[in-house]
């Protein structure tokens, strides 16, 4: 049966992106540009995406205190686009350290027209990326987790219109690098799960269906519905 757990930690996890930067930017930022001591080429650099280097030519960065305790937590760099006097600054990086520990736990990087792309964060806190997220013209379209922190995706949720549609889980722990293995498939209606699948001997197909009782009777309704309103036709 689908459970009230499973409901609630899909919901949770697909929130950990937007909190992770929603604690960042909890208070009003302050800028804090690096006036008095020249930042090292590595901090300049950033977390080591390209799109964060702002030693490159036309970009600039700017570091933020979100804490008030004088160590900047947020940094964004930019890139400039135009000529003279039609030229315009585009956010193409923004990095946060969430747990204030000097090293940066969310990355998000943009397309030169300020739109997401990508975004990677280290959710317990051990410098490794434990969650994807990627973007298509600027909306999310799928997160992937290593929830048991073993270095491998076991979990993929898929979005329509910023809506979870879909998640697969690799339960038994069969994927590699190479191939993706899900054993459950998890089937979204808004925020409730409606049916869940699962493949018990591993052969990557369903060998069980578990539905919401009241949204298969919906179904069922509807079903009935057009089927009478295609012989009134």
């Amino acid at each position: 049966m689908i459970t009230r757990a499973t409901r609630c930690g899909l919901a949770a996890a697909s929130l950990i992106s937007l909190a992770a930067f929603g604690s960042a930017e909890a208070t009003a930022a302050k800028p804090k540009t690096p006036d008095k001591t020249q930042p090292s080429e590595a901090a300049l650099k950033g977390s080591g995406d390209p799109r964060c280097d702002s030693t490159l030519k036309g970009r600039e960065f700017s570091e933020y205190d979100t804490s008030g305790d004088e160590i900047p937590d947020v940094r964004k760099v930019f890139v400039r686009i135009g000529e003279a006097n039609t030229s315009r600054l585009i956010l193409i990086c923004r990095e946060a350290d969430v747990n204030h520990d000097g090293i940066k736990d969310v990355v998000r990087i943009y397309d030169d027209d300020g739109r997401p792309i990508r975004e990677d964060a280290d959710r317990n806190f051990d410098r490794k990326a434990d969650q994807s997220t990627t973007y298509q013209t600027g909306e999310i379209v799928v997160q992937e987790f290593d929830n048991n922190f073993d270095g491998k995706t076991d979990t993929k949720l898929f979005y329509s219109k910023g809506k979870p549609i879909r998640a697969e889980r690799d339960m038994a722990g069969r994927s590699t690098e190479k191939q993706w293995r899900a054993d459950r498939w998890e089937y979204y209606d808004g925020s409730k799960m409606v049916r869940m699948g699962t493949d018990k001997d591993g052969d990557g197909k369903v060998d069980h269906w578990d539905r919401d009782a009241a949204w298969k009777r919906a179904q069922d309704a509807a079903r009935a519905q057009a089927a009478v309103s295609n012989t009134a036709d």
